[in-house]
């Protein structure tokens, strides 16, 4: 109930400033995944995963819903929403645009709140590639930092994409960095589709998992993925 009612108001936020705003784009996708080497629980888990991301004139946002089913029956439900709200226009060779960066991490009995400051890097080749630095308000652990790099890298007939989230120690908790990427290939134009239909591997390398010092998950993933 936590769960749903901390999504809803979130949603409900953006969809406030969305209804005052021009949507300038957005893409919405649906994602399965199947890997055998999970850490914490059970170690085989397959993943059905929601996401969108969209512009606004007032700036972006992207969220992601995923839900998880181990082999052993254990389900899961997890969402982040991650609206920024630009503040600057500002634009050179190295960024473009500032942003207040703001995320909700929600989870079965927490919610974490993060914000910060956020920005766009003009680096060659890539389509985008976001850095935001947050303050995390967290309710299972002591409050601490956190830096996020998110891209998206064509690579000839193939698309690499990912994230890296670095979590700054706190008294309770260890440092940790979870690096995941994918790498796919799009087989709409082999179907005559007129939206994408990727597949591919995600591979996930999270050193000292949910901040516990030496639990480092290293997991690849099949992965289907439509674009609507």
């Amino acid at each position: 109930m936590k769960l749903l009612s901390a999504t809803l108001l979130t949603l409900s936020t953006i969809t406030s400033f969305t209804s005052m705003a021009e949507t300038l784009w957005s893409d919405t996708s649906a994602t399965l995944l199947r890997g055998n080497d999970y850490e914490v629980g059970d170690n085989k888990r397959t993943v059905f995963t929601f996401e969108h991301v969209a512009g606004y004139s007032w700036g972006d946002s992207f969220l992601f819903v995923d839900r998880l089913q181990s082999a052993n029956g254990d389900k899961e439900t997890y969402a982040e929403i991650a609206p920024r709200f630009q503040i600057s226009s500002y634009k050179n060779q190295a960024f473009e645009n500032i942003y207040i960066a703001t995320t909700a991490e929600i989870g079965e009995g927490f919610t974490h709140y993060l914000v910060g400051l956020g920005t766009k890097l003009n680096i060659p080749n890539f389509s985008f590639f976001n850095l935001n630095i947050y303050h995390r308000n967290n309710d299972s652990a002591k409050n601490n930092q956190q830096v996020t790099a998110s891209w998206e890298l064509p690579i000839g007939p193939l698309t690499y994409d990912g994230f890296i989230d670095y979590v700054i120690a706190s008294s309770n908790e260890t440092s940790s960095m979870n690096f995941t990427s994918q790498l796919k290939y799009n087989l709409a134009e082999h179907l005559n589709l007129k939206t994408k239909l990727f597949v591919g591997v995600e591979y996930v390398y999270w050193l000292n998992k949910f901040g516990i010092d030496g639990v480092d998950e290293k997991n690849l993933n099949l992965l289907v993925k439509y674009h609507f």
